[in-house]
């Protein structure tokens, strides 16, 4: 009877790691990101067995078990994380990951006050705070290029930074260098307005301009 109860209540801890990864997972689907629905299922679910499995063992160390699943999410997360251009994408996502995984181990170790309260605040960041986040950008003016120009001569980063100039662009040259016979800028750009068009219009359009990034 004793034994039943136990496992009962393991399948009670895995199915309510089923319901926190599904809480988590719905807004990352939500959004199209990489990791999302089943993933945080499985994250979440998959830490918890471990814990469970980890009080479980007589021959192994309930600490040791939980710094490999530390290690293990470290490597799903890292595959998350991209480059696109010049800007980096899937933190968030990693990080949702990490946190998820930690919530996992805490329902293994019957913390579930404790599982509530970050699942809650998870819950917040994701939902509640993006209007909160998108209000912020708002303040943020700067953008980063990548311009590759067949023009090597300083005549075109001349035109470049006056047309800067002319329409009332913040801009600094942060490296300049020759990529095989190409000459490749990257410019931090600020505008009042957040209307970076005319920067993209003029780029595109430029003849001696082989293509950008921002």
């Amino acid at each position: 009877m004793e034994l039943i109860t136990l496992y009962l209540a393991e399948i009670g801890q895995v199915v309510f790691a089923f319901l926190i990864g599904a809480i988590i997972g719905i807004e990352r689907e939500f959004r199209s990101k990489p990791a999302g629905f089943r993933t945080m299922i499985l994250i979440c679910v998959g830490s918890c067995l471990f814990t469970i499995l980890s009080k479980e063992s007589d021959g192994g160390s309930a600490d040791r078990i939980a710094s490999n699943i530390v290690t293990g999410i470290g490597f799903i997360g890292a595959g998350v994380i991209f480059k696109e251009g010049i800007s980096i994408n899937g933190i968030t996502t990693a990080a949702l990951i990490w946190v998820t995984a930690a919530l996992g181990m805490a329902i293994g170790f019957h913390n579930y006050p404790l599982t509530i309260v970050v699942a809650a605040i998870v819950v917040i960041v994701l939902f509640i705070l993006e209007p909160v986040q998108r209000y912020f950008e708002r303040f943020h003016k700067v953008k980063d290029y990548r311009i590759r120009s067949s023009n090597v001569s300083p005549a075109f980063r001349t035109e470049l930074e006056n047309f800067f100039e002319k329409n009332k662009f913040g801009f600094r040259c942060m490296k300049a260098f020759k990529d095989r016979n190409e000459a490749v800028y990257l410019y931090r750009v600020s505008a009042s307005d957040r209307n970076y068009t005319l920067v993209d219009e003029y780029l595109i359009n430029h003849h001696a301009i082989s293509g950008f990034e921002v």
